[in-house]
């Protein structure tokens, strides 16, 4: 009989929770205020267990002090931007299949197409992606995920939450991330080998190459933010709004035009959503 080991127990328990928050938080979990200035604002904020996730937003903070963003210093100050071009690429590439399927399920047909167009060059021209071959041959690349399609599909948002280690998020883009965890060929292949692990891995290395592409912008908004929590969380809403409409821009966006822009010096051709906190 295979023996589970406590790290597979936690990390099952871990999205059990994950799960749990996602539905307690579908329907909605809070009474608008009656006063109509007081109503606007609190719809506005989308934030009624705002002192948890401060306390979340604190704890993020803290590990990303202690552990992500020294990691993404040295990712970015020891390797060179070739290689770290390549491990973005394969990061991007293993993740293809799960932007294809959302392409497929919002009805993107064209979009599917780019995607699988994508996937078949990256894999064998760009040697399972580490070269992002499709680019230079003028096939641009996007990021779609499940959170997104539940969006196009007419589910609302839910209230804002901080998750831990996950950072800013909602009901429906946490049920986003639980489908994801199911259904990437990825983690199925993983799981089947009783090697869950690698799925850690990969989210580690997801978030060093993230930390390491935004460092400068994720301090200087950290500096220059009277509140970096409610800059965080307006920044949040605003890119998911954007990402939902695929990049056409809207006059609803909740706030002020901020953007994770990428590194020059690298290609970034999927359309990573950023996220902070």
């Amino acid at each position: 009989m295979t023996k589970t080991s406590p790290f597979r127990v936690l990390f099952r328990l871990g999205l059990l929770a994950l799960l749990v928050i996602t539905m307690a938080g579908l329907p909605g979990c809070a009474t608008a205020p009656k006063d109509a200035a007081a109503r606007a604002e609190f719809e506005k904020d989308n934030d009624p267990i705002e002192p948890f996730n401060r306390a979340m937003f604190a704890f993020n903070q803290q590990m990303d002090g202690m552990l992500l963003r020294p990691a993404a210093v040295v990712f970015k100050g020891v390797l060179p931007v070739p290689v770290q071009n390549g491990v973005h690429n394969f990061l991007s590439n293993l993740r293809a299949p799960v932007v294809f399927a959302n392409d497929v399920l919002q009805g993107e047909m064209d979009r599917a197409g780019n995607t699988a167009g994508r996937f078949v060059i990256n894999t064998t021209v760009g040697i399972l992606g580490v070269w992002d071959a499709a680019a230079y041959m003028g096939i641009e690349g996007h990021s779609e995920d499940f959170g997104q399609t539940f969006a196009v599909w007419g589910a609302g948002e839910g209230f804002y939450i901080v998750l831990p280690l996950l950072g800013p998020s909602n009901p429906r883009d946490a049920l986003g991330l639980v489908t994801e965890y199911f259904v990437d060929p990825f983690n199925i292949w993983v799981r089947n080998e009783d090697a869950e692990e690698w799925i850690i891995v990969r989210a580690l290395v997801t978030g060093i190459d993230f930390r390491a592409r935004n460092l400068e912008t994720i301090d200087e908004l950290e500096r220059t933010s009277l509140d970096f929590y409610v800059a965080v969380r307006s920044l949040y809403r605003q890119r998911r709004i954007d990402a939902i409409a695929n990049g056409k821009a809207t006059s609803t966006q909740p706030a002020p035009g901020i953007t994770f822009e990428p590194d020059p010096k690298k290609n970034t051709t999927d359309g990573t959503s950023a996220r902070a906190g």
